[in-house]
């Protein structure tokens, strides 16, 4: 392998190296603190790995495709490991001598979601989602003393292989039809293989769909969703709501679009009812919630569904190239802007409540108990609903923009439906934190400011900066 292959790879490598040194680290010390350091050293070293690999994008063994569009994901994944790093840090103080084991599933979930943005080939994939899911299994379990992580943990663990097993069998009924696993392979061979085995070529296809609609918790794969995010620990919440699927977002693009299977109408009608299903179903459901990782569990359904769009939309690739570069900016666009929107949602949630049950009349009065984390949630969820000067706002008009491009009515109507559903729950939630204290004669306590402040500070700017300035984030992601 050539050396600007192995600085192409810089972030894997990095996070690599990172994951030894914490094991070794375990092994000669057990230090709770030093390990969350090593971690949050390592995580903000292969930020800097993303970029300089920039310089050498290119096709690395026929198994990860390392390019812009990959690495900038690569790059949110690791600025959402470290918002989760940070909230995790006083979270698993008690769980004696097992917290450094902790920061090691974190980053070894990490590396998978590089690997998942990266993959240009099944293997890889696999390899990936597995690293990354494993993981996830144990971080959702981690609390020692707790029963509700442990059934998440379970839930999750038992429908997630069942999605696995569904993904394996697919794909390999697609290499019995086109006898590739490569993502450009299959490709170039799918439409032939169409024509001699369509049975065989639908039928893998479609358990691929179902494998990935699980992971994304598309409707109608989604019951597991808030369940695990509400049992999970807070931390990893976030984690699932940001790194996993944003990983596997990236992955599903690739696929779509280099293995060419936006060109079977039945697959574009099955996956626009799914992202109908998901903005209605996603919304509807959410506005009966009390506890608000739930409700941001049903929110995160619909904001996919929203995102299918553009999975959608690369089915007038035939018509005009112009959907391609429209439906990657869009794409690009709204996931980056869900992922920072969710950041400042959780870490919040994790701020005021920590472990506690995120039940809603817990946010009564945050404006005048700690106005910073409640601007910080008010801003998250002005984005989440698209109001103007949030980053949600931008990423839905480059959705509508693609839609009308794209000729996809169903889905604008589902679109504009769902947003305005979901305004009633996200205000909701504002309202609440803006409401009076029950007893006015009780003077809300001074709250002194701290890193957490500051790390909800950072975020809110994230998005408004996002929503209102644009442009500087559209040159930087050449979007």
């Amino acid at each position: 392998m050539t050396l600007s292959k192995l600085i192409a790879l810089a972030p894997i490598l990095i996070l690599s190296i990172t994951i030894i040194v914490l094991v070794l680290h375990a092994s000669l010390k057990r230090d709770h603190k030093s390990a969350w350091y090593v971690s949050a050293l390592g995580l903000l070293i292969t930020i800097w790995g993303s970029y300089y690999a920039s310089g050498y994008a290119q096709q690395v063994t026929v198994l990860l495709k390392v390019d812009n569009w990959g690495l900038l994901f690569s790059a949110l994944i690791v600025v959402s490991t470290l918002t989760t790093l940070a909230i995790s840090r006083d979270v698993f103080l008690a769980e004696g001598n097992r917290k450094e084991e902790y920061y090691l599933l974190i980053l070894l979930s990490t590396l998978g979601a590089i690997v998942l943005c990266q993959s240009s080939h099944i293997v890889s994939l696999l390899l990936g989602m597995e690293l990354m899911g494993i993981a996830v299994y144990a971080m959702i379990a981690f609390p020692e003393e707790d029963a509700l992580p442990l059934e998440a943990s379970i839930k999750y663990l038992i429908l997630s292989a069942c999605a696995s097993a569904m993904l394996l069998f697919g794909f390999a009924l697609l290499y019995a039809a086109t006898g590739d696993l490569s993502y450009a392979g299959i490709g170039s061979k799918v439409a032939s293989a169409y024509e001699s085995n369509p049975m065989l070529v639908v039928a893998g296809t479609a358990m691929v769909l179902s494998g990935i609609g699980f992971k994304l918790s598309l409707v109608p794969f989604h019951m597991w969703t808030p369940d695990v995010y509400e049992g999970a620990p807070t931390p990893v919440t976030n984690f699932l709501a940001t790194v996993s699927k944003g990983a596997m977002f990236v992955a599903l693009t690739r696929l779509f679009l280099d293995g060419k299977f936006y060109q079977f109408p039945s697959l574009i009608v099955a996956l626009t009812l799914i992202s109908v299903a998901s903005m209605l179903v996603g919304n509807l459901l959410a506005l009966r919630q009390e506890n608000v990782k739930r409700l941001l569990a049903y929110s995160s359904i619909a904001h996919f569904g929203y995102l299918l769009m553009v999975i959608v939309g690369f089915s007038s690739l035939k018509e005009t190239g112009e959907i391609l570069n429209l439906g990657r900016d869009a794409l690009t666009f709204y996931l980056a802007a869900y992922i920072l929107s969710t950041l400042a949602a959780i870490a919040v949630v994790a701020n005021v409540v920590g472990e506690k049950t995120a039940h809603i009349e817990a946010f009564t009065g945050l404006f005048w108990k700690q106005p910073l984390q409640a601007a910080a949630l008010m801003v998250a969820m002005l984005s989440f609903a698209g109001i103007p000067l949030t980053a949600g706002f931008m990423g839905k008009f480059y959705l509508i923009t693609l839609g009308l491009d794209a000729g996809l009515w169903l889905l604008l109507s589902g679109l504009i439906i769902g947003s305005a559903i979901g305004i009633y729950y996200y205000l909701r939630l504002i309202f609440a934190m803006s409401s009076p204290l029950g007893d006015p004669s009780v003077v809300p306590s001074k709250h002194s400011l701290s890193w957490r402040d500051a790390l909800a500070f950072v975020l809110l700017l994230s998005v408004l900066y996002m929503g209102s300035w644009p442009q500087p984030f559209i040159d930087f992601a050449g979007v």
